[in-house]
């Protein structure tokens, strides 16, 4: 009884590969991610208790529907389950979908509604561009919390500064270290910085060199550096990519896919080689 009960389950994973590795199936799952995101923002408006009870049957079609999804990629590895659980988006994927289901979540309830809205972010695992996005911008971590680091003691500095020059001609925005952290905040979209000069010439010129310098330090240095360190993030997320795409190897024929086209791209210039050779050494003879 043992191997027809394995070979059967292999045979349904190779259906649920087939199935979940297809076009059509990522469209799907898209579409009916896409109407859930509807669903959600038609909740927000009024509505009288026959939509609202259509719309609760809708959140459960959604749910079956999900929950068949996920069942199926799981499926799909056959004898290893475990394996869906090595990729991080599968994890994200499984975690949303089966938490709605905990004991007490029920009703309208702000967990319940803030786990279905993030059913939405699983349309970045189908586009490559946003995954390199995110991965870039967890890979920036490290280096945004040196950036900040240096912001924090940058605003503080600027701030003490300029809680001692102002607090007395504008307690409004410089009246304690808080408030003029607040304003120094405010000032890096450069929005207020017009008012604020005006307001500090009046107390001195001086006062111009204060806010210059700071305009220089943080809004084009300070921004330029995190613009860096998320732009080599993005590079760094590029080139895993690339690497991670070197070894797929759909056709199992030993050689990546990605090889496997370069070969193929070689191969063919060399063929135009040899043709356009052929074709010349042809025209010769035509011509003898």
């Amino acid at each position: 009884m043992s191997p027809p009960s394995i070979s059967r389950l292999d045979r349904i994973a190779h259906r649920c590969a087939r199935i979940t590795e297809s076009r059509a199936f990522e469209v799907i799952i898209v579409v009916m991610i896409g109407a859930n995101a509807v669903l959600l923002a038609v909740e927000t408006y009024p509505h009288s208790d026959d939509v609202a009870r259509l719309l609760h049957g809708l959140e459960w079609v959604f749910r079956i529907v999900f929950v068949a999804e996920i069942a199926m990629r799981i499926l799909a590895y056959g004898r290893h389950p475990r394996d869906f659980f090595h990729h991080g988006w599968n994890v994200f994927d499984f975690v949303v979908i089966v938490a709605v289901f905990i004991p007490g979540l029920h009703g309208d309830s702000a967990a319940l509604r803030v786990i279905r809205i993030a059913r939405v972010l699983r349309l970045v695992r189908f586009s490559p561009g946003l995954r390199t996005i995110v991965a870039a911008l967890l890979r920036s971590l490290p280096g945004v919390g040196g950036f900040l680091a240096l912001a924090l003691v940058t605003l503080y500095v600027y701030g003490m500064a300029g809680w001692l020059i102002f607090q007395d001609s504008d307690p409004e925005q410089y009246g304690t270290l808080g408030r003029a952290v607040l304003t120094l905040f405010v000032l890096l979209s450069l929005e207020t910085l017009p008012d604020l000069i005006a307001q500090g010439m009046q107390l001195s010129p001086w006062t111009l060199v204060y806010y210059v310098s700071y305009v220089l330090i943080t809004v084009n240095l300070l921004v330029n550096i995190l613009i860096a360190v998320i732009v080599n993030s993005m590079e760094e997320a590029r080139r895993l990519e690339m690497t991670e795409s070197l070894g797929t190897d759909e056709d199992r024929d030993g050689v990546p896919d990605e090889i496997d086209r370069i070969l193929v791209s070689q191969r063919l210039d060399e063929l135009r080689t040899l043709l356009n050779d052929l074709e010349r050494e042809l025209r010769i003879d035509r011509r003898g």
